[in-house]
């Protein structure tokens, strides 16, 4: 039985991952993590996962977390914004133990976007030969209940710097389930997938359908990408997260993150879920 490492178990995707790999019953499972006992009691309740100690800053991690690891599951880090540094020894340590697959959650449109981390990181998996499949998301829903929901709670606002362009919103847990999909399928890789959710809709028609589905006025502020760099510095952001959410958040305006593709309905043989099935499944995280 082969043994998948998953790198951020308890995040928006690693979680259901870890869930749809558990169920399936098909692999060991092996999640890596900062915190052990913190993970452990998190992840308590599934019986084929086993916690190891990792770190991406702590090159003494790489070696036992990654020991009888056959594939590899892993997001960039938010707060991890220079590749070079943060990801490639960890990289270059998985080429040395012949690891025989490495899923990446990459984004959508990266290939055009060379100062993007995420794309730095799969130039140097592909550089590496590592035996890859990037999958390439659009903007997370989740987003808007994690990184923007402090807007949203106390303000009833989408503070989000996306002009009036369209976004194709997915939600995390299609990409844990297109991820499983493709840890447990040969057939994908070497292959770069973008996923999307089934529609592109602006920020305004976002806010309209949180309003109808929370009961509450959620509007749509429109913030100029330098006055959103300002408010979340001023919240004690990192500079560098924020740097790369401007940067992407430029590159929405621009017209960048509207494309949709049928890539979740092939792999999964169903629809994405909706954006309206999104909001009713978060209702409590925006209340």
């Amino acid at each position: 039985m082969e043994t998948i490492l998953v790198i951020g178990g308890t995040g928006n995707i690693g979680y259901p991952l870890i869930e749809e790999l558990n169920n399936k019953g098909k692999v060991n499972i092996i999640a890596g993590a900062r915190n052990v006992e913190k993970y452990k009691k998190k992840l308590a309740h599934f019986n084929r996962v086993e916690v190891r100690a990792f770190d991406f800053l702590d090159a003494s991690t790489y070696e036992s977390c990654l020991q009888d690891v056959d594939r590899l599951f892993f997001v960039r880090p938010p707060e991890l914004s220079t590749p070079k540094d943060d990801m490639f020894p960890f990289l270059e340590k998985v080429q040395l133990l012949k690891v025989k697959q490495v899923v990446f959650i990459s984004l959508i449109g990266v290939e055009k976007n060379p100062m993007t981390p995420h794309n730095k990181i799969e130039k140097k998996i592909t550089a590496l030969n590592l035996p890859y499949t990037f999958i390439r998301p659009s903007f997370f829903m989740q987003n808007l209940n994690t990184t923007h929901q402090q807007d949203i709670r106390e303000n009833r606002d989408l503070f989000v710097p996306a002009g009036d362009s369209l976004t194709s919103f997915i939600d995390t847990r299609d990409i844990a389930a297109v991820a499983a999909v493709c840890l447990l399928e040969e057939k994908y890789i070497g292959q770069k997938i973008e996923i999307t959710g089934a529609k592109a809709i602006s920020y305004h028609q976002a806010a309209d359908i949180m309003s109808e589905v929370l009961g509450v006025t959620i509007s749509y502020s429109k913030p100029s990408l330098w006055k959103f760099r300002k408010a979340m510095l001023q919240r004690g952001m990192p500079k560098n997260f924020v740097n790369v959410m401007v940067m992407l958040y430029f590159i929405t305006q621009l017209g960048n993150a509207k494309k949709v593709t049928q890539s979740v309905e092939q792999i999964l043989n169903r629809a994405p879920i909706s954006f309206v099935q999104y909001v009713e499944d978060n209702k409590e995280q925006f209340l």
